[in-house]
C-alpha cells in the first residue's frame, strides 16, 4: 500500500528550508502519507566566506542532498527550485511542484536611509548587500551610484546584518520573507515588480525531486502537484538551460499564463554582474519554442547595447 510507506524527506537546516520541509510534510499528511526530514549540510552551507558566483560548480545548495537521494538514504527532496541546475542527475527527477509564493524580489532598508527623492527610495551611494548576479546587475541598470557588498548567511543573519549597520539594504525573495512570517516593520521595504526587476527562473517556487525508478513516491506526490505553476518555471528554466547558466548567472526569467492561455514572458540578462542588462518581453499563445524566441531577443538586445 502506498499510504503506508514513510517517506524519508531530505533537506537543508535553515529556517526557510525547515519551514518548506514543514510544508512538504503536511502536504503529504493531507493525503494520508506519513514523512520524516534528513537535514543535510550543503557546499552552499559550508562555504560562508565567499559570494555565490565565486564558489565552484552549479547546484551548491543541492548536491550533497542529491547524492543522499541517490544512495537511496532520503526519498524525496525539497528544494527552492531556483537554487536547482536544470538538469537533474542521472538518476533524478523533478517529480512535481508547489504553488508559487510571490516571485518578486523585496529591497529592505533601514529607515535612517530612506531619501524619498532617489528612485527605489535608495539615498545616494547607498551600500546594498546581496550575493546574487542578477540582482547586483539589475540594481546597478536602475542606481549606477550604489556601492554594493556582498553578503551571506541565511534570511534572518542577512536582516540582523541590515539592522546592525553594515548595509544600508538589502535583497531578498519575497517568498522567504513571507513564508517566515518575518516583522519588518522597523524598515521600509520596496515590493521589486517582477515585470520591471525580473527574478531568478522558478524564484518562489518549491521542487520536489525524487529517485526516477522510485514510482511509489513519484505516484503520491502527482496528487500534491500543481502542473499550471510547472508549465510557466519549465519555459523560465528552459531559458537558463539554452544559456547554459547555473543559478548564480545574472539572468531574470519570469513568465505568467493570463486566463485565456496566454504566454508573457519578462527577461532580463546581464553578461557580468556589472554589465549593462538586456531586457525583453514577449508574448504568445503557445508555449512550443517561447523560450528559443525569448533568448533570440536577449542576444539582439546584448548586440545593441555592445
Amino acid at each position: 500500500m502506498e499510504n503506508d510507506k514513510i517517506i524519508r524527506i531530505g533537506t537543508r537546516g535553515s529556517k526557510l528550508a525547515l519551514w518548506q520541509a514543514d510544508f512538504l510534510q503536511a502536504q503529504l499528511e493531507s493525503i494520508g502519507v506519513s514523512a520524516t526530514q534528513t537535514i543535510i549540510k550543503t557546499k552552499g552551507d559550508k562555504i560562508q566566506h565567499l559570494s555565490f558566483d565565486k564558489i565552484e560548480g552549479k547546484g551548491f545548495f543541492t548536491k550533497e542532498i542529491e547524492d543522499a537521494l541517490l544512495r537511496g538514504d532520503i526519498d524525496l527532496a525539497v528544494h527552492s527550485m531556483k537554487d536547482l541546475p536544470t538538469t537533474s542527475p542521472e538518476g533524478l527527477v523533478i517529480t512535481a511542484v508547489s504553488y508559487r509564493a510571490d516571485p518578486a524580489d523585496w529591497l529592505v532598508i533601514r529607515k535612517e536611509e530612506v531619501d524619498e527623492t532617489q528612485v527605489l527610495k535608495l539615498k545616494q551611494q547607498a551600500i546594498v548587500g546581496t550575493s546574487s548576479a542578477r540582482r547586483k546587475a539589475q540594481l546597478l541598470d536602475f542606481r549606477k551610484d550604489v556601492e554594493i557588498k556582498d553578503i551571506r548567511g541565511n534570511v534572518p543573519t542577512r536582516l540582523q546584518k541590515l539592522r546592525d549597520g553594515q548595509f544600508d539594504g538589502i535583497l531578498l525573495a519575497a517568498a522567504g520573507l513571507t513564508r517566515l512570517e518575518l516583522d519588518l516593520s522597523e524598515f521600509v521595504v520596496i515590493k521589486l515588480n517582477p515585470k520591471e526587476f525580473v527574478p531568478a527562473p522558478a524564484q518562489g517556487v518549491l521542487a520536489f525531486q525524487t529517485a526516477k525508478a522510485d514510482k511509489t513516491t513519484r505516484r503520491i506526490l502527482k496528487k500534491i502537484h500543481h502542473s499550471d505553476v510547472a508549465t510557466s518555471t519549465n519555459i523560465e528554466r528552459r531559458i537558463l538551460q539554452l544559456l547554459d547558466g547555473g543559478c548564480h548567472m545574472p539572468l531574470g526569467a519570469y513568465c505568467e499564463c493570463d486566463e485565456s492561455g496566454n504566454f508573457h514572458v519578462w527577461a532580463a540578462k546581464a553578461e557580468t554582474s556589472n554589465s549593462p542588462v538586456a531586457k525583453v518581453r514577449l508574448s504568445s499563445s503557445t508555449s512550443f519554442n517561447l523560450a528559443e524566441q525569448v533568448i533570440e531577443l536577449l542576444e539582439q538586445k546584448t548586440k545593441e547595447l555592445s
